[in-house]
């Protein structure tokens, strides 16, 4: 069983987007002139083996749909063993967001909320995020967020672990945390995070296997780290055969490997497993 926490079905808004002209330098990748079909983001997990994914949605300022909500909605009732919905909402109107939150979990299914500080200019200190962390905590789902340096063409800062990551998981101890992108170039900041905070994770997304720091590899084979890093892909900007390419030789033992493809996914998203039977 393979989990990937962190992709997206790219839609031609999204590619085009200026922020990802980096991106789209580095991957090799074209605009399409219309939007993919879901059927090809499927092609690529079986591919590789990976049987569900989390697909998120990109919500901006100014009301700016990348990926929508109910497109989201729309591929995971058409697939539903295949993806389950993350949510995004408008963080410059938080009632408005915490009742979208509240809709797309209760009505539709989603298993989380996913918001990007550099999207909106705003670490996840930011007091609009509260209200959304304590709906969270209510709805049972967890936060998911970005961690490290942004490969978009936007400020980094609002991606440090610390103080951002550490500060929301004192004040919201019951909230689960899952940062992606594994907090490069801060990596050892976000392993203390989560070392110390017992419902703060990571995600691999945007690194492929064999890009993965030695400190966070060396983090999974102990005891807690183990149980606190999960697979994600970031596709379409890395495929799921490229991110998973050298996983035998990471030397992680066949307990840690499960959990990391499926096992602590599972026990993150709580509402994934009974979705998806």
């Amino acid at each position: 069983m393979t989990i990937d926490v962190w992709m997206q079905h790219p839609t031609q808004r999204l590619l085009a987007a200026d922020m990802f002209a980096s991106l789209l330098r580095w991957t090799g990748g074209q605009v399409p002139d219309e939007d993919p079909p879901i059927e090809a983001t499927i092609e690529s997990m079986d591919a590789a083996g990976v049987d569900v994914g989390l697909l998120t949605a990109w919500r901006g300022p100014y009301g700016q749909d990348l990926i929508s909500n109910d497109l989201v909605a729309q591929w995971v009732r058409c697939h539903p063993t295949r993806f389950a919905g993350l949510a995004a909402v408008d963080l410059d109107h938080p009632m408005e967001a915490v009742r979208e939150l509240r809709r797309r979990v209760r009505d539709d299914g989603f298993v989380g909320l996913r918001l990007l500080p550099w999207l909106w200019g705003a670490p996840p200190t930011d007091r609009r995020y509260y209200p959304l962390y304590a709906e969270c905590v209510e709805l049972g789902v967890p936060f998911c967020t970005q961690v490290g340096h942004t490969g978009p063409l936007r400020p980094s800062e609002t991606g440090r672990p610390i103080p951002y990551i550490d500060q929301v998981a004192i004040d919201f101890p019951e909230l689960t945390v899952v940062c992606g992108h594994i907090g490069y170039p801060w990596t050892e900041e976000m392993i203390a995070v989560a070392r110390k905070h017992e419902n703060v994770y990571i995600d691999t997304s945007a690194y492929t296997t064999r890009r993965l720091p030695a400190e966070l590899v060396a983090f999974m084979k102990t005891r807690t780290g183990g149980r606190k890093v999960l697979f994600g892909s970031n596709f379409p900007m890395i495929g799921h055969s490229h991110a998973l390419d050298g996983l035998d030789d990471l030397g992680l033992s066949e307990d840690t490997r499960a959990d990391y493809l499926a096992g602590n996914a599972e026990r993150v998203f709580t509402k994934l497993k009974g979705r998806n039977g």
